[in-house]
C-alpha cells in the first residue's frame, strides 16, 4: 500500500478536511462502520478515523477529520502527493446491515461523513434511507450532496436556522418517528450529547438505535484497554466490540468523563505544536 494522498479538500476551511487515500488492500475489505488508525510519522501518535467512503475499483478510502489536536493539525499540513506513514485497517466491527425497511441515519459534525458510508450501505441493501443532518449553520454542513444521491429524504437542522429546520436533529427525528411507526432502526453518529439525545428520543418509540462511539484509542486492536466503555452494565472495548453499540445501553456519562481525561495533556501538546516550527516530532 502506498498510503498516498490522492485528493485533499477543505470542507470547512481551517477546520474540517477530506482526504482520498490510495489504500487498495483496505478499500477491498472495508465495510460501512469500519475505521482506520493513522500514524503520520515514526514518533507520531495513532489516531482513529472512521472510513467515510471506499472505492474498491480505484483502491481508495475517504476519511474526514476535524482539526482539533496536535495529530490532526499535523495531518492538515500534508498535501496531495504526500504519503501517510501508516494506515492500519479496516478495524472494528462493520455495521450490521440487512434489508429491513425504513432506516433513519442521523449525523452531526464530522459524524455526517461517517454516517454517509453507513447510509450508503443501507441503500445498497434495499432500505429506504432517511438522512437527518445537523450543524451550527449552513456553511458547516457536510456531505449533503453525496447523501442526496441515495437518500430519498434528506432533512436538515441548523442551530441558527440558516437552512432547514431551526433547532436540533432530535426535533426532526421525533417528528419523523411520530409520522412513521414502521421505522426499523435509527443510526446516530456525531458528538456524544447528540447521540445520547437521539437515544432518549427513540427509546419511548421502541426503535432499535445504534450509535458509534468515539472513545479514546491507542492500539485499536483490543490490547491497551484505553477505549473501555460500559454497555448494558458490561465493559466493552470500542475498538474490537464496536465502535457501534445499542444506544439505549451505553453509559454516556462514563464516556464523556473518559473523553476528557487527557484534555490537559492534549492542550499542552497543541500549544507546543503551535510554537514549534519543525512539525516533525
Amino acid at each position: 500500500m502506498s498510503n498516498k494522498i490522492l485528493t485533499k479538500k477543505a470542507l470547512i476551511p481551517g477546520q474540517t478536511s477530506m482526504l482520498v487515500i490510495d489504500c487498495p488492500q483496505i478499500a477491498k475489505k472495508a465495510k460501512p462502520g469500519n475505521f482506520v488508525i493513522l500514524r503520520i510519522h515514526e514518533k507520531g501518535e495513532r489516531i482513529p478515523l472512521t472510513i467515510a467512503d471506499t472505492d474498491k475499483e480505484a483502491g481508495t478510502i475517504t476519511i474526514v477529520y476535524l482539526v482539533v489536536g496536535k495529530s490532526s493539525a499535523l495531518l492538515e499540513t500534508l498535501n496531495e502527493g504526500d504519503t501517510i506513514l501508516d494506515v492500519c485497517g479496516p478495524l472494528g466491527k462493520p455495521t450490521h446491515i440487512e434489508k429491513s425497511g425504513t432506516v433513519i441515519c442521523v449525523g452531526g459534525g464530522t459524524g455526517i461523513a461517517a454516517m454517509h458510508h453507513i447510509a450508503k450501505g443501507h441503500h445498497l441493501a434495499g432500505n429506504h434511507v432517511v438522512a437527518i443532518v445537523g450543524a451550527r449553520s449552513e456553511n458547516m454542513l457536510l456531505f449533503c450532496t453525496e447523501l442526496g444521491y441515495f437518500c430519498p429524504e434528506l432533512l436538515i437542522a441548523t442551530d441558527d436556522g440558516s437552512t432547514g429546520h431551526k433547532g436540533f436533529v432530535t426535533d426532526l427525528l421525533r417528528e419523523r418517528l411520530e409520522q412513521d411507526k414502521d421505522v426499523s432502526e435509527v443510526v446516530a453518529i456525531g458528538p456524544v450529547p447528540m447521540m445520547e439525545a437521539v437515544a432518549k428520543v427513540t427509546e419511548p418509540f421502541g426503535v432499535k438505535t445504534t450509535v458509534s462511539l468515539n472513545a479514546i484509542m491507542v492500539d485499536g486492536v483490543g490490547m491497551c484497554g484505553a477505549c473501555r466503555c460500559s454497555v448494558g452494565g458490561e465493559t466493552k472495548f470500542a475498538c474490537v466490540d464496536g465502535p457501534e453499540f445499542d444506544g439505549h445501553e451505553v453509559d454516556f456519562n462514563e464516556l464523556r468523563m473518559r473523553l476528557t481525561q487527557y484534555k490537559e495533556q492534549e492542550d499542552l501538546s497543541m500549544q507546543m505544536f503551535r510554537s514549534c516550527t519543525c512539525h516533525g516530532e
